[in-house]
């Protein structure tokens, strides 16, 4: 288990989190595992972004359907959004679940209907 980003006080603020600032987030093999599994290319493109998605994300919003924390950066050059979902485990530590692309005309659909918030 790797620590890969922290909850800022910003992301707090902004989403309007119960939860400490410096809460640290993590990513572990099953996680990596996932990844590598579900989303193979957005890993292999996306992967060592993990900890700057986090720590400097261009959106982030919470997921209605699991609660998820989304970080989201938008890299212009690919014409994509990577988003990055940060999930609670039963034991109350913060894990980066999955990682995956999007084109940009979807996460503005997101941003349109307030999924998705300005960082």
């Amino acid at each position: 288990m790797n620590k890969v980003g922290e909850i800022s006080q910003r992301i707090i603020d902004i989403l309007k989190l119960t939860i400490e600032a410096g809460t640290p987030i993590f990513i572990g093999e099953s996680n990596i595992s996932h990844m590598i599994q579900s989303h193979p290319r957005d890993y292999q493109v996306y992967g060592q972004q993990i900890p700057i998605i986090i720590e400097r994300p261009d959106y982030v919003g919470v997921n209605p359907s699991d609660s998820s924390l989304e970080y989201v950066k938008v890299f212009t050059t690919e014409n994509e959004s990577v988003k990055v979902a940060v999930r609670v485990s039963q034991g109350g530590v913060f894990y980066a679940r999955t990682i995956y692309a999007r084109d940009i005309e979807k996460m503005t659909r997101f941003i349109d209907k307030g999924y998705l918030l300005k960082y």
